[in-house]
């Protein structure tokens, strides 16, 4: 399932984290994060993991997705890994590849398993030309390019790249989340069924119908939930 959360974060938001990026002296080549087969198609520029600067505007991105109802319902989160932040420009770009299924994390933490994509975007679209997030699924090949503080999450197994960026800079946040549901289908029959009863619940209130759906939600998610 692929969905756009529009206002992940807000113009303030992004204009600090912007202008705290600036001439940051913490970038570095984006091939350090990957393994050797996404070594050969990445061309990027990243902050470097786990410095101050990264962690610091990290906690931005991951409060506030955390603090989003869309995001929670959507991606069920269980675990984020740190945030990462990139930079694109002169041509640079991010071909075909799939995410690695299992992601390290700093600080003696246990690995985590990337379930669900996300990429938070901190240019606007006019900034640059190229760029566009490109995903592909069983439902064909969707082009992504959204606003600034924007975000888009989809399944981490989808072959997916970045176009070349050929004006301007396209910036962004990508991370991914460990979610308590692993099975995409079922992550996505959960928000269908969570929408909808959020739906019902505003107009009828909380009756016995809306009720005994939630109790149904609930028990879905008790026996496809991993914690």
């Amino acid at each position: 399932m692929m969905l756009h959360i529009p206002g992940v974060l807000s113009r303030e938001q992004v204009a600090r984290i912007r202008e705290r990026m600036a001439g940051a002296p913490e970038w570095v080549d984006g091939r350090e994060s990957v393994g050797s087969q996404g070594a050969q198609v990445k061309r990027n520029r990243q902050l470097g993991e786990g410095t101050p600067l990264a962690n610091e505007l990290g906690q931005v991105v991951s409060a506030a997705l955390m603090a989003n109802p869309l995001f929670f319902s959507a991606v069920l989160p269980l675990r984020i890994l740190a945030p990462y932040f990139n930079s694109y420009g002169g041509g640079e770009h991010y071909g075909l590849h799939v995410d690695g299924a299992i992601r390290a994390q700093r600080g003696g933490l246990p690995p985590l398993r990337a379930d669900v994509s996300t990429t938070v975007f901190l240019s606007e679209p006019e900034e640059y030309d190229g760029g566009e997030l490109v995903v592909v699924d069983a439902y064909g090949t969707h082009e992504v390019k959204l606003p600034a503080g924007d975000a888009i999450v989809y399944p981490s197994g989808s072959v997916h790249q970045v176009l070349p960026v050929t004006r301007g800079e396209r910036v962004a946040s990508f991370l991914w989340t460990q979610s308590m549901v692993r099975d995409d289908a079922k992550r996505g029959m959960l928000f269908e069924l969570d929408t909808n009863i959020q739906k019902l619940r505003a107009e009828y209130g909380d009756g016995e119908a809306v009720v005994g759906l939630t109790g149904h939600y609930h028990n879905l998610l008790r026996m496809w939930g991993e914690v």
